[in-house]
C-alpha cells in the first residue's frame, strides 16, 4: 500500500509537470509557432488521455490491493494451517500484524466480521493502551473494550503480532459473580441501654421506631436481617446491594438520628460490613472486626471491610455520646485488674512525644499495678517527651525516684518476657506509640485510649478499651479506678493524681472543650479525693515568656480559607513543641465565629505537624485521617516527614477543598 501511494504521488507530479510545461510553452511561444500545434483539439485529447490513464491506474491499484489481501489470507492459512485458523475463529481470537512503525499491515477475519477497520492505521493511535505491551515483557497483557466486546491483548515482539482474545463472556460472568458475591454485616443500636432506660423494651416508642426504620431501609436493598440480640442484627446481602448503600452514604444513619424528639436520647447506629473473601467464616470475622471499629470510633457510622484493602468509613459526623451506664467500664476495669494480677511485671507507654495526658494515664496504670503488687515501669525516653511534660515529671518525682519508675525503650525491649503485660495508653496506632518495637515482642498487650479508632490498630490485644466520648486517657483511668470492684479501693498517690489532673486540663483546655461531659467532672472529683493539687496541675502547664511570645507570633498569621475555618503558620525555621501548636489551636477556638482551627508548625527538624480543633460542628478527625493523621472528633493531629510548612499548608487546603463538606456535622438544631 505504501508503494502504491508512492506511485500515485509520482504519477500525479509527472502529469502536473507535463501540463505545466505545455502551458508555459504556449504562453511564451517557444519554439516559435508552437501555438499553431497547441490547438483546442490538442488540449481536449491530451486531458482526456490523462483522465483515461488515471482511471486505468486506479483499476490496477484496486486489483492489486484485492489480490494482495487474498494472497495474505492464503499465506496465513498456509502458515498456521486451516485447522488452526478454524480453531482461532472458534476461540474468537483476533490477530493484527504491524510493521516497524506500528502500522497494521494484516488482520485475520475476526476484525472484518466485527467491522473493525484498522488496516493501514497506526495501532497505537487506535488503542493507545497497547503501547504498554511494548515494554519488553512477553507476559504482559492489557484489557480493553472495543465496541460491545471485551478483549485481553498480548504482543509478540519478534513477529510484530498483536493477539486479541475475546473475554466478553468471562468479563460478564466475573461481573455477575462479583455483583452477587456474599456480604455479611452487623447493625448495632449504639446507645440501646440509655434509650430503653427503666422501661420495657416492647413499650419503648423510640426503639420501635428505630427497628422499623432499620427494617424498611435494609428491605429496600433486599438485605436479609435477623435480630440476634435486643440491640443487634445480622445482615446478609450481596456486593451489588452494598455498593448501592455506599452510594447513598448509608443514609440509615441520618434517618435514625432524626427519630428522636427534643427531649429524647438521640439513637445512633454502628454498622459493619465485610466482603471479598470466599470463606463465610472469614467474612463473618471481618464483619465483627468492622463493627468493633465502628463502635470504638464513637458509633454513628458504618465501616466496610474489604479483604486486604483499607477500611471505608461512612458517617461519624456527630460527637460520641457519653454513656450513662458504667457497666462497660466496670467490666473493663475488672478484666484489666485480672490481667495485671496474672502478669509477672507491667510495662506501660503512651504515644510518641508524650504529653501530660499520656504520662498521667501511665501513672494511673502504675497505681493499679501497685494495688495488685505487680512491678510496673513507664517506658520513657526524655527526648521523645514534650518539654513541659518532661520538666513536670522530673519536678514531681525527682531524679532518683524517676529512675526507679521508668525504663528506656531499649531496656524494655531487651527485658520484656512472655509473662510481661504491655499497656498502651492514649494511642492505638502502632507506629505512633512511644516504642513501636515493643509491640512486636509483646505477647500480651492492652490498649486504653480515648481517640477514635483508625484503620491502623495495635493487634493482637488481650484487652482493648476505646472510649471516644472520654475527654482524655487520664479520665478513663480515673474512672476505671473508681468503678472497679476492688476491695479495698485502689489508691492513687497525690503526685500521680496531680499529673493525671494536669493531663485532663491539657486535653480539655481547662474544661472548655465540648468533649467535656459529666464523667469528666466526676473523674476530676475522684482525683481531688486522692489529693490532686489543681494549682500545681495548672502550674505544670504554664507558658514561659518565650513560648507566650511565639504563640502570639503564630496567631498573627491567621488566615480564613472558608467561613468559620481558620489556620495559622509557624515560621519554617522555628522548631516548637507540639503542645505549643495545640495551645494556639485551642486559643483560636475561643474567638467568636470560629468552627475549626488548624495550626501548622515544625515540631522536629524533619517533621511538620498540624494541630486540629473544632467546636464539634466539623469532624476534624475525619480531615486529619485524610492527611494520614487521626485523633478525636474535635481534637486531632497529623504529621508529615521531610516537608515544609508551605507544603503542608497546600496539603491542608487541598484536603479542606475536597472533604470539608463531608466533615461538617449533622448536629440537630436547637429549638426555640
Amino acid at each position: 500500500m505504501r508503494k502504491l501511494r508512492l506511485a500515485c504521488f509520482i504519477g500525479s507530479l509527472i502529469e502536473i509537470a507535463f501540463v505545466g510545461v505545455l502551458t508555459a510553452l504556449y504562453f511564451v511561444n517557444i519554439p516559435s509557432g508552437i501555438r499553431e500545434y497547441l490547438t483546442t483539439g490538442f488540449w481536449v485529447i491530451t486531458l482526456c488521455s490523462i483522465m483515461l490513464i488515471d482511471l486505468l491506474f486506479c483499476a490496477i491499484i484496486l486489483r492489486l490491493a484485492a489480490s494482495s489481501r487474498q494472497k495474505s489470507d492464503l499465506k496465513a492459512a498456509d502458515l498456521i494451517g486451516s485447522d488452526v485458523q478454524e480453531a482461532y475463529n472458534f476461540g474468537q481470537i483476533g490477530m493484527a500484524v504491524t510493521d516497524e512503525n506500528d502500522i497494521v499491515i494484516w488482520t485475520n477475519n475476526l476484525f472484518k466480521e466485527r467491522n473493525i477497520e484498522i488496516l493501514d492505521k497506526n495501532i497505537l493511535d487506535w488503542q493507545n493502551i497497547l503501547g504498554d505491551l511494548k515494554d519488553g515483557n512477553p507476559d504482559r497483557t492489557a484489557n480493553l473494550e472495543i465496541g460491545t466486546h471485551s478483549y485481553e491483548a498480548k504482543y509478540l515482539s519478534e513477529a510484530h503480532l498483536f493477539i486479541f482474545k475475546d473475554t466478553t463472556e468471562l468479563v460478564n460472568l466475573t461481573a455477575y459473580e462479583r455483583a452477587h458475591a456474599m456480604v455479611i454485616g452487623m447493625v448495632v443500636i449504639d446507645n440501646y441501654a440509655d434509650i430503653v432506660g427503666n422501661t420495657e423494651d416492647d413499650n419503648n416508642d423510640i426503639v420501635s421506631r428505630v427497628r422499623a426504620e432499620i427494617m424498611n431501609y435494609f428491605n429496600d436493598y433486599h438485605v436479609v436481617l435477623r435480630r440476634f440480640r435486643n440491640d443487634s442484627y445480622l445482615a446478609i446481602t450481596n456486593y451489588e446491594a452494598l455498593c448501592k448503600m455506599e452510594e447513598d452514604g448509608f443514609d440509615i444513619l441520618n434517618k435514625t438520628r432524626a427519630l428522636a424528639g427534643p427531649n429524647d436520647v438521640r439513637p445512633t447506629l454502628s454498622i459493619g460490613f465485610a466482603h471479598d473473601f470466599p470463606e463465610p467464616d472469614k467474612i463473618n470475622a471481618m464483619a465483627s472486626s468492622a463493627i468493633d471499629i465502628a463502635m470504638s470510633r464513637g458509633g454513628d457510622q458504618a465501616v466496610v471491610s474489604q479483604y486486604n484493602k483499607e477500611l471505608k468509613f461512612f458517617g461519624g459526623k456527630t460527637e460520641a455520646v457519653e454513656s450513662q451506664s458504667k457497666v462497660k467500664i466496670r467490666n473493663s476495669a475488672d478484666g484489666f485488674i485480672g490481667l495485671v494480677k496474672g502478669a509477672k511485671n507491667v510495662y506501660v507507654m503512651g504515644h510518641a512525644v508524650a504529653d501530660m495526658d499520656a504520662i498521667g494515664a501511665c501513672l494511673g496504670v502504675m497505681a493499679i499495678a501497685e494495688y495488685c503488687h505487680v512491678p510496673c515501669k513507664v517506658v520513657y525516653d526524655p527526648k521523645n517527651t514534650e518539654k513541659k511534660t518532661r520538666l513536670a515529671f522530673q519536678r514531681a518525682f525527682g531524679k532518683i525516684e524517676l529512675e526507679k519508675m521508668t525504663i528506656s525503650p531499649k531496656e524494655a525491649y531487651d527485658s520484656i518476657k512472655s509473662s510481661t503485660l504491655l499497656v498502651v495508653v492514649d494511642v492505638s496506632v502502632p507506629e505512633r506509640t512511644h516504642a513501636p518495637k515493643l509491640l512486636d515482642k509483646s505477647n500480651k498487650t492492652v490498649v486504653i485510649d480515648h481517640h477514635r479508632r483508625a484503620s491502623s490498630f495495635i493487634a493482637p490485644t488481650v484487652l482493648e478499651y476505646i472510649e471516644p466520648s472520654a475527654s482524655s486517657a487520664s479520665e478513663i483511668l480515673a474512672e476505671m479506678i473508681r468503678y472497679a470492684t476492688a476491695n479495698p479501693r485502689i489508691e492513687i498517690k497525690p503526685a500521680y493524681a496531680t499529673i493525671m489532673l494536669s493531663g485532663m486540663f491539657l486535653d480539655t483546655n481547662f474544661f472548655k472543650s465540648k468533649t467535656v461531659g459529666i464523667s469528666t467532672f466526676d473523674a476530676a472529683e475522684v482525683l481531688k479525693t486522692y489529693g490532686a493539687d489543681n494549682g500545681l496541675a495548672d502550674d505544670y502547664l504554664k507558658d514561659e515568656y518565650e513560648e507566650y511570645s511565639l504563640t502570639t507570633k503564630i496567631v498573627s498569621t491567621m488566615k480564613t480559607p472558608y467561613y468559620g475555618v481558620v489556620y495559622c503558620l509557624a515560621d519554617d525555621h522555628d522548631v516548637i513543641d507540639r503542645a505549643a501548636i495545640s495551645k494556639v489551636a485551642n486559643q483560636l477556638m475561643q474567638l467568636k465565629g470560629i468552627n475549626a482551627s488548624f495550626v501548622i508548625g515544625r515540631t522536629e527538624q524533619d517533621t511538620i505537624s498540624i494541630s486540629c480543633r473544632s467546636d464539634s460542628t466539623i469532624n476534624v478527625q475525619l480531615l486529619a485521617e485524610k492527611m494520614n493523621g487521626g485523633g478525636h472528633f474535635s481534637m486531632s493531629a497529623a504529621s508529615f516527614k521531610n516537608q515544609t510548612v508551605s507544603g503542608v499548608e497546600n496539603i491542608l487546603l487541598a484536603t479542606l477543598a475536597t472533604y470539608l463538606n463531608e466533615a461538617k456535622s449533622f448536629a440537630p438544631k436547637q429549638e426555640d
